[in-house]
């Protein structure tokens, strides 16, 4: 597989104490922000420290640069001295010449002031050479470090926003899984308690926008109700199969909940999405019996791809940057190149690349030098993806 095939809201919620169910996520108490947001602010100690490393590495470079021109003009001033010192002992060369006998002894220091001389120019010239060659081989290296921790910053940058933004998700669906009109349709199941159900899920998402719909499922996995029936024909079909939906039936309380990674979800006449699920239980207690499921189906692409497509890179950058968002296996579900669910990352040594919580490294890929910088998940409150977030650029970009 190719490395590089090229080519909005606020509202209330409740404090709750949740638990994760799902092992791949934490597992203690956190408490419920009061509003729901598309981004939230960064701002870590790492990523500070790393800026200001890169700009103490930029002044560097910059000292290094100033030594390499002023050691090149020092060379070429030296050079300058040995032709005219050649010059005057040709010269004299001459003249001892023209004196004869009484000039033989001038001739031999003439002659040992050339060699000197050519001696001297041999070193100047050998020693502009290694310098130019070291001193760019230096920058070159600081270079590649600059480039590597801005990158690495970018990519802690977006995945961070995604996962607060997704922590706010799981707070969504366990309190709305408590909501009245939910168990009341799981517990009657007359028509006008659906239709309830149903309209409450509509009011719902008519605040929160980042949604592409809400349904509500009995206990064998039947969609009873959702909340955009007049866009999504979903009720009716069956989510027993479903990760998010078996999740949140083996769930211990509704203080857990269910998730399913971005996949393109027939409910949502295949949309992208996320889902969150919660069980809906008795009295809408969180200890009550297990009624059924809510799940919540949120628009992965309208958070991701705004992420990855929006990275801050000049527009020469932008056209050979790649990034990505992916799992511990590779699958890419976010890409500024568009391959997102439909391709995998594969690079050498992403195995031990995954292994740290902020890097980078160059690596050869298609016979030409890339910077692959990376991040993983920092996680927020107590909820983390897992995920991981990578930039790949040229060398050369």
């Amino acid at each position: 597989m190719s490395y590089f095939p090229k080519t909005s809201l606020a509202a209330h919620v409740t404090q709750l104490p949740p638990i994760r169910y799902d092992s791949q996520h934490l597992e203690t108490p956190m408490s419920a922000p009061k509003t729901a947001t598309l981004f939230t602010p960064l701002s870590t100690p790492s990523l500070v420290a790393d800026k200001s490393e890169a700009s103490s590495t930029a002044t560097i470079a910059g000292y290094i640069g100033q030594l390499s021109t002023t050691m090149t003009a020092a060379i070429e001033e030296i050079n300058d001295v040995n032709a005219n010192t050649q010059l005057l002992a040709l010269n004299a060369r001459i003249e001892a010449a023209r004196a004869g006998q009484a000039g033989a002894a001038f001739s031999v220091v003439a002659e040992e002031m050339q060699a000197l001389g050519s001696k001297t120019s041999t070193i100047a010239t050998g020693l502009a050479s290694t310098t130019r060659k070291s001193i760019d081989q230096l920058l070159d290296f600081i270079g590649n470090n600059i480039r590597g921790t801005r990158l690495s910053d970018l990519a802690l940058t977006n995945i961070d926003l995604v996962d607060r933004n997704l922590y706010e998700r799981t707070c969504d669906v366990r309190w709305w899984a408590t909501d009245s009109s939910l168990v009341d349709a799981l517990t009657d199941g007359t028509p006008e308690a659906i239709k309830h159900a149903s309209q409450r899920m509509g009011v719902i998402l008519g605040a929160y926008t980042v949604y592409y719909d809400l349904v509500l499922c009995d206990t064998q996995g039947r969609i009873v109700a959702n909340g955009m029936p007049q866009r999504f024909g979903s009720q009716g079909q069956s989510a027993a199969n479903a990760s998010w939906f078996l999740e949140a039936m083996h769930s211990r309380s509704g203080d857990e909940y269910g998730f399913q990674t971005a996949h393109h979800s027939p409910l949502v006449d295949g949309e992208s999405v996320l889902v969150y699920s919660c069980g809906v239980r008795e009295g809408g207690s969180s200890t009550g019996k297990l009624l059924g499921a809510l799940g919540i189906l949120f628009n992965w692409e309208g958070l991701a791809q705004t992420i990855v497509e929006n990275v801050p890179l000049s527009p020469k950058e932008r056209e050979a940057t790649r990034c990505v968002l992916c799992d511990d296996a590779g699958n890419i579900i976010a890409d500024s190149w568009g391959k997102q669910l439909s391709d995998r990352l594969a690079l050498p040594g992403q195995k031990q690349l995954f292994t740290q919580p902020k890097n980078y490294e160059t690596v050869e890929l298609d016979g030409r030098p890339w910077c692959v910088a990376h991040a993983q998940a920092p996680g927020f409150e107590t909820y983390s993806t897992g995920w991981h977030s990578v930039i790949l650029q040229p060398i050369e970009a």
